[in-house]
């Protein structure tokens, strides 16, 4: 009941849908560096949705989440192609703070060392709130710009020539 409540409160003091993503390319490397941040509680309620025989009470007031649980989540929400080969991440680290109900986790993707297209879709909550905006920021090479993707426009494609 009392981490039912918790959660409760938590809803009701963050009335903003958001996520953060950076994708940033390792010039003269075969790596993206990708960084996620997003809230916990809205996490937790995406994850029953992707995974409904998940047990989400379990990890409410938990200080950590199961790394491979959150690679599979990420692997299907956030979606990266270059040259249209889609790519897989590798989850490095996942940090949880509870206080600022936050959670955020850095990845590695291996690609190409030249990339000439970039195609990004990112689906983190895009079925759970109609308001989501997932905030991605590209830096490949001359490529700085942010998009923000939301549960009508989920995918965004950058030409790098």
């Amino acid at each position: 009941m009392l981490q039912t409540l918790t959660l409760f409160i938590l809803f009701t003091f963050h009335p903003v849908h958001v996520t953060i993503t950076s994708i940033d390319h390792v010039p003269d490397t075969d790596s993206l560096k990708v960084f996620v941040r997003m809230y916990y509680d809205d996490f937790l309620l995406d994850y029953k949705l992707f995974d409904q025989d998940a047990a989400i009470d379990d990890f409410i007031d938990n200080q950590t989440f199961p790394m491979h649980l959150m690679n599979k989540y990420l692997d299907e929400k956030v979606i990266i192609a270059i040259n249209n080969k889609e790519l897989k991440g590798k989850l490095l680290n996942l940090n949880l703070s509870l206080p600022e109900n936050e959670i955020s986790m850095n990845l590695i993707y291996r690609t190409d060392k030249k990339p000439r297209i970039i195609t990004i879709r990112n689906e983190i909550m895009t079925g759970l709130y109609d308001d989501q905006a997932n905030m991605t920021i590209v830096r490949i090479d001359d490529l700085d710009e942010g998009v923000k993707l939301t549960s009508h426009k989920t995918e965004q494609t950058f030409s790098l020539r």
